[in-house]
């Protein structure tokens, strides 16, 4: 049985303040150089993978966020008291394979996978856990593969970019007996229609007895902590280098960002729930809200309209929800 934290958020600050901005590892205004994206192969063989912009990373050496080099503005570091280091929130993310993209239309050939938005958005947020409740956070993180008997230590757990994912069977057991257990996975940063059949149908080979629930704006996720305004819509937040600043919040047919395929324009919120209603997987489809994470320093206004108004009241709702239901 995995338990989950009571989590006390007492003392939240009226506003976040924006890490130093600083220059992005990979420059701005696109991809970073080197990054895999667009077509490039990222799965470099065996347990290699090619990141956004950290370089290479071995998935069978790999154990946290702290040992991998930010590729956007660097992250923050803390300490907490000696011989408590066991006794906190420890932000955890799945290592899985992704297949090759074979639909046609946008981002034919893009592999990403697991490490999008790794090691920055898991320390950024943990660090703003931190910073505005009265939790005490892992600096250093946590990343494992879906078999790993280590995954029943952490009942937080994020998968991100899971639209090409394929579990082989162990990986489908270790998730499986997790979210009986008692675990709870989050899935953020996937699009359209076909990424969203992908991840589903692997999720189908996990709990094929489970159905997939829509959550309404009034579901108390968004209003736990941070009382968040709906409709639904309102909490996409785009891939900062995909953003259309001449975006029209109050026009339905003024995109936010460039197009990402089919099915990519409505946000919806879904969850597979256990028996009793708990929640054991929810997955934010068609939002980009661990980038307001990642890249809060690269640029104050992307920092003032997602990541503090959005991206932030949204990761701290979501753990204190999650790990106190």
């Amino acid at each position: 049985m995995i338990c989950r934290v009571h989590l006390l958020f007492a003392g939240l600050c009226a506003a976040l303040v924006a890490q130093p901005v600083r220059p992005p590892r990979g420059g701005s205004g696109g991809p970073p150089p080197g990054w895999g994206g667009w077509g490039n192969e990222n799965d470099l063989g065996g347990s290699l993978v090619r990141t956004e912009g950290s370089g290479v990373i071995d998935e069978d050496q790999v154990k946290t966020a702290r040992e991998v080099a930010s590729h956007s503005t660097g992250t923050p570091m803390w300490e907490n008291p000696r011989g408590f280091e066991k006794d906190v929130f420890t932000f955890a993310r799945a290592i899985f394979k992704v297949g090759p993209n074979l639909a046609p239309g946008y981002g034919r050939g893009r592999r990403l996978g697991w490490w999008v938005d790794f090691p920055d958005a898991d320390l950024n947020l943990s660090y703003r856990l931190q910073q505005m409740t009265s939790m005490r956070t892992d600096p250093e993180g946590r990343v494992l593969k879906l078999n790993n008997p280590d995954l029943h230590n952490y009942p937080f757990l994020l998968m991100e970019h899971p639209g090409y994912m394929l579990l082989k069977e162990p990986e489908v057991a270790g998730l499986r007996k997790y979210l009986l257990a008692g675990g709870v996975l989050a899935v953020i940063d996937f699009w359209n229609s076909t990424e969203w059949a992908g991840f589903a149908a692997q999720m189908k080979k996990v709990l094929p007895e489970r159905e997939w629930t829509e959550l309404t704006f009034d579901h108390p996720l968004f209003h736990c902590v941070f009382d968040l305004k709906g409709p639904m819509q309102r909490i996409q937040v785009p891939t900062m280098q995909f953003w259309k600043r001449d975006h029209d919040p109050n026009d339905p047919d003024s995109p936010i960002q460039i197009d990402r395929g089919e099915g990519s324009q409505k946000v919806s919120v879904r969850t597979l729930n256990d028996d009793k209603g708990r929640i054991m997987a929810i997955a934010f489809h068609n939002t980009d809200i661990t980038d307001g994470w990642e890249r809060e320093g690269e640029q104050p206004d992307y920092f003032a309209v997602f990541s503090e108004r959005v991206s932030y009241p949204i990761g701290v709702n979501l753990i204190f929800y999650l790990m106190t239901h």
